[in-house]
């Protein structure tokens, strides 16, 4: 965004969000349907932001498997927004009580892809499990609908469509972003018109004539029953009074 990382100085305010950004997003792998993104630099607060608006606008509820990469901060989000939070109890010994902390619940399962890389290149892919158990895990993957492996092949595809439809995310172009704020908000244009406005190849369906019929995330996800213009899009209340 602006300019490359390596010509942006840290010392300088005007660079904060000059440089390399990041989408970080929050995708149902079954429906390709975008949940949440948080675009900026690739911070603790931008995954704690991701986590939270993905629990909000899932009303709380555990997930059956949360999977991710290897960044850290993704556990701790995860952790706090999931987990139970614990308050040890005061011994009445002298000295500072123990802090609250959390600890995973029963239910919460989270896995992350592990890549190993030989002279650059990756030569394994693998998974850890950080919350819950293997055989929980396994168990997960077997009722979806989409894939039997830990991986984070969905979200990469996602990316690389929402290049095709954001020309300022394009590798090495003259059309990069020069203002953060129009960048932000052509972020959220194209991702989340995607949901209504982009029927996906792999979502269609065979209609009584054996014909294909086109379908958006939303309609897979059961949220609408067409594909939406973009003029419906954009003038749809955003806020629905009854």
């Amino acid at each position: 965004m602006g300019k490359k990382e390596k010509h942006c100085d840290p010392d300088n305010p005007e660079d904060a969000k000059q440089g390399d950004n990041w989408d970080h997003v929050a995708l149902d792998p079954e429906h390709r349907l975008l949940l949440s993104v948080v675009p900026g630099k690739r911070t603790v607060e931008k995954v704690e932001a991701l986590v939270e608006d993905f629990k909000q606008r899932t009303q709380g509820r555990p997930m059956n498997l949360i999977t991710s990469d290897e960044y850290k901060p993704y556990r701790q989000a995860i952790l706090k927004a999931y987990g139970e939070r614990v308050v040890p109890e005061r011994t009445g010994k002298p000295g500072r009580p123990k802090a609250p902390y959390y600890k995973p619940s029963s239910e919460l399962k989270y896995a992350t892809v592990h890549k190993t890389r030989e002279k650059g290149r990756v030569v394994k892919i693998d998974f850890r499990v950080v919350f819950g158990t293997v055989a929980a895990v396994m168990a997960a993957l077997k009722l979806s609908k989409v894939s039997h492996r830990i991986n984070t092949a969905f979200v990469e595809r996602q990316n690389g469509t929402d290049r095709n439809r954001n020309g300022r995310k394009v590798r090495k172009t003259y059309c990069f972003s020069k203002d953060w704020d129009i960048h932000d908000a052509v972020t959220y244009f194209t991702m989340y018109s995607y949901n209504f406005c982009w029927p996906v190849r792999t979502l269609r369906q065979r209609g009584p004539n054996g014909q294909w019929l086109p379908q958006t995330p939303a309609m897979a996800a059961g949220l609408t029953d067409h594909v939406w213009s973009l003029w419906e899009w954009l003038t749809f209340p955003a806020v629905q009074r009854e």
